[in-house]
């Protein structure tokens, strides 16, 4: 596995954790849980506009 793969599949796993940590913090009733599932959200969107500007970037570099 290269380390581009394995970039790629460590960003995916963290946009998958931001959104599941933001879900859950959507189910609880508190003003600071809003909050912090808002800015979970826009980290986990930050990600995947991170992940593909590196794929766009490193497209030249194979996967193997």
């Amino acid at each position: 596995m290269s380390l581009k793969s394995f970039h790629v599949i460590f960003i995916a796993l963290a946009v998958a954790m931001a959104f599941g940590f933001a879900f859950w913090l959507s189910s609880i009733e508190s003003g600071n849980a809003f909050f912090y599932s808002v800015l979970a959200t826009t980290f986990g969107v930050s990600l995947i506009i991170y992940e593909f500007r590196f794929l766009k970037k490193l497209k030249h570099i194979s996967f193997y």
